[in-house]
């Protein structure tokens, strides 16, 4: 069996922000499983001919499940193409690759994980911001707003994400937030800790809101809307001075 399978992070969207590799790898594949965020302009550097499937999830919306995908992973390497997963960001933060992985190393098919633009410094970027401040932030966290029934995880912890020291980072947190704040301020967060909400990051349609994580809590109680977006609190969130 010939088959492979490149796991490859697109970035947060802009197709200027693929790595080589991730263009070469496009360019050679037989068959491409994208990500919804990995749609649009990067999948036109996928070779004339090639299968592109989109297997995408996003919350509140139909998606495929997740043994399908998989499934399909192995039915195109067993069958000698070579298939990239698309994954947007990098596959590696909170983007099901674990899942995936065991299923090829269960058939016997060999991969490779190629890296992206991390979504969470995309975020910073575009807010013209560092993800670390090295006179403000002793951490930077990344973390998941939801758990695999789409709730916020019962197990994070509340005291670290409490931390006026830290910079965090939620992905995939627009529905849990005002829940998770209530529990962070009961902790000890300040309620006027700056905050930042970024959309469609690195998209033509991008938004970067500043407020606080009060203010931002209470927008998000009232209307969540189906962009993709990240979190952003603490020190990285206030302007440099």
């Amino acid at each position: 069996m010939t088959g492979f399978v490149s796991f490859v992070g697109s970035g947060p969207g802009d197709p200027e922000l693929l790595t080589l590799k991730a263009v070469d790898r496009l360019k050679r594949a037989d068959a491409v499983l994208f990500d919804d965020l990995s749609a649009g302009p990067i999948l036109a550097h996928a070779r004339s001919g090639a299968d592109l499937i989109g297997v995408g999830k996003r919350a509140g919306r139909a998606s495929p499940q997740q043994d399908h995908v998989s499934r399909l992973l192995v039915d195109y390497a067993k069958i000698d193409q070579r298939v990239v997963r698309l994954k947007s960001g990098d596959g590696g933060l909170f983007g099901r690759l674990e899942e995936e992985l065991v299923a090829l190393r269960a058939a016997g098919i060999a991969y490779e994980i190629i890296p992206g633009v991390p979504s969470a410094v995309a975020a910073a970027a575009a807010a013209g911001i560092p993800l670390s401040r090295r006179l403000t932030a002793r951490r930077v966290q990344f973390v998941t707003g939801h758990d695999v029934t789409g709730k916020l995880p019962g197990d994070i912890s509340l005291t670290a994400l409490a931390d006026p020291t830290a910079s965090t980072v939620i992905f995939m947190g627009k529905r849990t937030f005002p829940g998770l704040l209530a529990r962070l301020l009961a902790h000890g967060l300040p309620p006027d800790t700056p905050a930042i909400l970024a959309e469609d990051v690195s998209r033509p349609e991008q938004r970067i809101t500043r407020s606080d994580v009060t203010t931002l809590a209470a927008r998000l109680s009232q209307e969540v809307g189906d962009s993709a977006a990240l979190i952003l609190y603490g020190p990285l969130a206030e302007p440099p001075a």
